[in-house]
Order: C-alpha cells, then sequence, then structure tokens
C-alpha cells in the first residue's frame, strides 16, 4: 500500500481525477465519481456541498485525513480542498491506503463493488475488441445468416 495522496497525485496525471467545487459538481451529476474526497481543515460548507452532490447516489463522499495544503501539493496546486476520483479501482487504493475507521467501512464496501464491476466491464470490452478485430461474430448472429 502506498500514501493516498501519491495515488491522488498519479490520479491527477491520469486524468482521473477532477479537482476543485465546480467540476467536482459537474462529475458527480454525470454520475461518475466514485468518490468525493475532503480535506480535513475544508470548510463545513465545503463538507455539506460535497455530500450534497452525491446524496441519492452510489457515488461515495469521504473526509480524508490531510489539510488542503497537502493535498494541493501532492497535485501540483497551492491548495485542495475538494476532488471527485473518477476510476473505481483508484478510489478504492486511495481508500485502502488510509488508516482503518468505520466510515471507511462502507465506502470500502461500495468501491470494492464498483471496482469488482468496472474491471468486468474492461474485460469484457477488451474481449469484444479482440472477437471484432479478428472478424468473430455471435452465435445468435451466425444463425441469422444461414
Amino acid at each position: 500500500m502506498g500514501n493516498p495522496l501519491q495515488y491522488l497525485s498519479l490520479g491527477r496525471k491520469g486524468n482521473l481525477v477532477e479537482l476543485g467545487e465546480d467540476p467536482v459538481n459537474a462529475v458527480t451529476r454525470a454520475g461518475k465519481a466514485a468518490l468525493v474526497a475532503v480535506a480535513s481543515d475544508a470548510s463545513e460548507h465545503t463538507w455539506r456541498r460535497a455530500k450534497s452532490f452525491v446524496a441519492g447516489t452510489s457515488q461515495s463522499c469521504l473526509r480524508l485525513p490531510f489539510t488542503k495544503d497537502e493535498m494541493g501539493q501532492a497535485v501540483g496546486r497551492a491548495s485542495l480542498a475538494i476532488a471527485a476520483i473518477t476510476d473505481a479501482s483508484l478510489a478504492l487504493a486511495i481508500v485502502k491506503a488510509l488508516p482503518a475507521g468505520e466510515a471507511q467501512d462502507a465506502v470500502l464496501a461500495v468501491l470494492e463493488e464498483k471496482a469488482r464491476r468496472q474491471q468486468q466491464r474492461r474485460k469484457e470490452a477488451k474481449a469484444h475488441e479482440h472477437n471484432r478485430q479478428a472478424g468473430k461474430t455471435r452465435r445468435s448472429d451466425a444463425k441469422k445468416e444461414h
């Protein structure tokens, strides 16, 4: 396991993280955030907004044990109060790297299921692309042709 801030930095470099309140709002409204991470010293208003972004969805929200300055430094900014991680596997790695806590257990269970489903979809897409390139068709399509 690594440092959660290192995962956040890698996610930013890989375009798997949205930074700041407006981009986080947009990505959560689109339903693409696996995890909304909030700095420990972010204002109560920011924390309430983050929770309202994910309310009623399968997206999770978690307060990280890092300050705005620490989070900002990890992603190359002066400070960062809120971020949305759009990749379930990356979000899972971040939560697993955090010290254990009760609030994290529920988030961890949701993210593990999301990451499993995301891996399955990627595997199916890769198999589909391989079959498409090889010229294979579905059995039901092959029957229709004859």
